[in-house]
């Protein structure tokens, strides 16, 4: 995933300056620990929980952060009642491999399959994921 930040240059300073940095992502979800549980298996991250929040991080410092929230509602992808919103892209050197892993982590690979490079999963909470080659 390649991010933008905004370059502004504050007269005061002279100096180029981004407005923001991007630490984490953050996915509600009915069980923080459970959904950082398997977000924490499928990369090999570190997983840290407390009470409604969970997080997992990678050595070299990436983290996708979970939030518990009460009357959660999956999306429906495709279609957009209730839309994705957002979704995580995972790249695997075998898609049959990583397939079987992920499902016995509880993934569930979804009905609608738009492409051949990638695979479209759905995590235990409901939220789309795709596992893509190159």
């Amino acid at each position: 995933m390649r991010l933008w930040t905004r370059t502004v240059r504050f007269p005061s300073y002279g100096a180029a300056m981004a407005i923001a940095r991007f630490p984490s992502i953050v996915i509600d979800c009915p069980d923080a620990k459970a959904l950082a549980s398997f977000y924490g298996a499928l990369l090999d991250w570190e997983v840290k929980t407390s009470d409604g929040w969970a997080e997992v991080r990678a050595d070299y410092g990436q983290c996708i952060c979970f939030q518990q929230v009460a009357d959660y509602s999956p999306p429906r992808w495709p279609g957009q009642e209730l839309p994705q919103q957002m979704h995580l892209d995972v790249m695997v050197e075998d898609l049959d491999r990583a397939e079987a892993e992920v499902r016995a982590l509880r993934a569930t690979r979804h009905e609608h399959q738009p492409g051949t490079s990638f695979r479209v999963f759905l995590d235990p909470a409901g939220h789309p994921f795709c596992l893509c080659v190159d």
